[in-house]
């Protein structure tokens, strides 16, 4: 783990913990940097890393203070596919079509059906060396991301959204024309810094949309 990461690591577990409550000021940055011994432009990177994930916000001439949680600009949720499909009133079924390793990745790839038409392909990816209990883990009985969800706590996750063709594999998971249009949700999570898993998940476009709920961030 890099300096970085074990300050980053440090301060979010105080954060997380609770030991550091919302409106808690941050050590200032040359406080830090005589703790760790490290330079300013180090601390910079990791309290500009926790402003970016919404744990901190920085106040110019006063410092970095924990967030309160109605200041956070919005809430994502990382949907669980099996309740997406039991929401519609429909019945969820789940194939596991390949799974295998690449150094320390797990990699799997899985088709998710309601009422037994194709409602999803998922190509994810799984840091064992971050998660090795997934190793043991029999994901043709589960779904990665249903287990993932129930099991593995995470910090951080980036989403992104796109509309592609379906490429030949994909169309023919989907039970699509090759080239057909598809909502693609590209997704990675992260505990402490470091990456938990990687997924991308590919869903028909003209049957599926995505809604979001949010609030203003500002006040004015």
């Amino acid at each position: 783990m890099s300096l970085h990461q074990r300050i980053r690591a440090d301060l979010e577990a105080h954060i997380l913990s609770g030991e550091w409550p919302p409106g808690h000021r941050i050590p200032f940055e040359h406080e830090l940097m005589a703790h760790y011994g490290c330079a300013r432009m180090t601390v910079n990177k990791v309290l500009s890393s926790l402003a970016a994930a919404g744990l901190i916000e920085r106040r110019r001439k006063a410092g970095s203070f924990v967030r309160r949680p109605f200041e956070q600009a919005a809430v994502l949720e990382i949907p669980d596919i099996k309740a997406q499909i039991a929401a519609r009133g429909a019945a969820y079924r789940y194939q596991l079509l390949d799974s295998g390793r690449d150094g320390e990745v797990l990699v799997l790839e899985c088709r998710h059906l309601a009422d037994d038409a194709p409602f999803a392909y998922e190509q994810r990816r799984i840091q064992l060396d971050v998660i090795p209990q997934a190793a043991e883990i029999d994901f043709s009985e589960e779904a990665p991301g249903s287990w993932l969800l129930h099991n593995v706590p995470w910090h951080e996750a980036e989403h992104r959204i796109s509309a592609k063709p379906a490429l030949d594999m994909v169309a023919a998971q989907l039970d699509l024309p090759s080239g057909s249009p598809c909502l693609v949700v590209e997704r990675r999570t992260w505990s402490s810094g470091k990456l938990l898993t990687q997924v991308r998940i590919w869903y028909p476009g003209e049957s599926n949309e995505l809604v979001a709920k949010f609030t203003p961030s500002g006040r004015g």
